[in-house]
């Protein structure tokens, strides 16, 4: 068995995948020849604003709800492919090109991931997304928009975009209205800023934190981590190709789990940086050298983190074992 045989087999929960950037490649090409404009750069991008460049033109190509299901199926699709028993998709729905408003739009990408989710045998839950760099009326909004549909498939809120200049401590309040709703609070934190910033998120008692990998610079705040058990879901490839960490070789995971941090595997934009959550898996073993054990422990706490009921962690976690 190869080890993406290996990889694909093993039950996980994939928790950090932005929705429009798990768009197939196949299906990019020709939802561009269709709408007559250039494919987008993928994988190689001079910085990360040319990044955000090309994630808008996924955006823009989700313009009718036809691609919207198409998306929603495809990406569960191969969620179930990859061994996903549940996923966290991402998205900012007042941004979806598709609906004319955000409540539209979640009305719409609900239930047919949830019907998606179905057809494949992948639990899904939908992280609503707040820009960090859109200011505080729209944190409390999209805070207030999720929690709108917190029973309906909302399980969390997120904080996205450049870090830098745009502290986590600025969306408490968004933070406090998605509590009071129930629902789960999981910001992106040391991806571009540093370590001050993973500890500035457990401050504020954040469930997850996507990223977090500056939190290897700080012993102070690796002690932290382990002590709370707080996750960081963690996405080498994309480290990399944003320059986050120089190589897979030199990416700070291992030295997470040596310090006892709880981390999942994410792919964080598939499409845009070139490797699924099973290539991820791979090449924490084939590069960073960590062993097929402490991976299969990485995917059970993939599972106890996520957002799940208790029935589909219970099946997966046996499955695992």
């Amino acid at each position: 068995m190869t080890a993406r045989a290996r990889y694909a087999a093993l039950p996980k929960a994939h928790l950090h995948l932005h929705l429009e950037a798990a768009m197939r490649e196949d299906t990019l090409r020709q939802w561009c020849a269709e709408d007559g404009i250039a494919v987008p750069p993928l994988v190689h991008y001079p910085d990360f604003t040319q990044f955000l460049d090309a994630y808008g033109l996924l955006i823009g190509l989700l313009h009718t709800p036809e691609r919207v299901a198409r998306l929603l199926d495809e990406v569960m699709a191969d969620a179930a492919a990859q061994g996903v028993v549940a996923l966290e998709y991402a998205s900012i729905p007042e941004k979806s090109a598709a609906f004319d408003t955000a409540v539209e739009a979640l009305e719409f990408i609900l239930p047919t991931a949830a019907d998606a989710g179905r057809r494949h045998g992948v639990w899904n839950g939908a992280i609503v997304s707040i820009d960090r760099g859109a200011g505080p009326d729209h944190a409390r909004e999209a805070a207030r928009l999720a929690a709108r549909f917190a029973d309906q498939g909302v399980v969390a809120v997120g904080l996205v975009a450049d870090e830098r200049g745009n502290p986590v401590a600025a969306a408490a309040e968004a933070f406090r209205i998605a509590r009071e709703a129930g629902l789960g609070v999981v910001p992106h934190a040391g991806e571009l800023a540093g370590p001050e910033e993973v500890r500035a998120a457990l401050d504020l008692g954040v469930d997850r934190i996507q990223h977090g990998v500056q939190a290897a610079r700080d012993p102070a705040v690796l002690e932290l981590l382990a002590e709370r058990g707080t996750c960081l879901d963690v996405c080498p490839t994309s480290n990399v190709v944003l320059g986050v960490a120089p190589s897979l070789e030199e990416h700070p995971l291992p030295a997470l789990l040596d310090a006892g941090v709880r981390c999942s595997l994410g792919a964080d934009d598939p499409l845009l940086f070139g490797a699924d959550v099973v290539d991820e898996y791979v090449l924490a073993e084939e590069r960073m050298g960590i062993t097929p054990a402490r991976l299969t422990k990485v995917a059970r706490t993939s599972i106890e983190a996520s957002f799940a009921p208790a029935e589909v962690k219970r099946a997966a976690l046996a499955r695992l074992a």
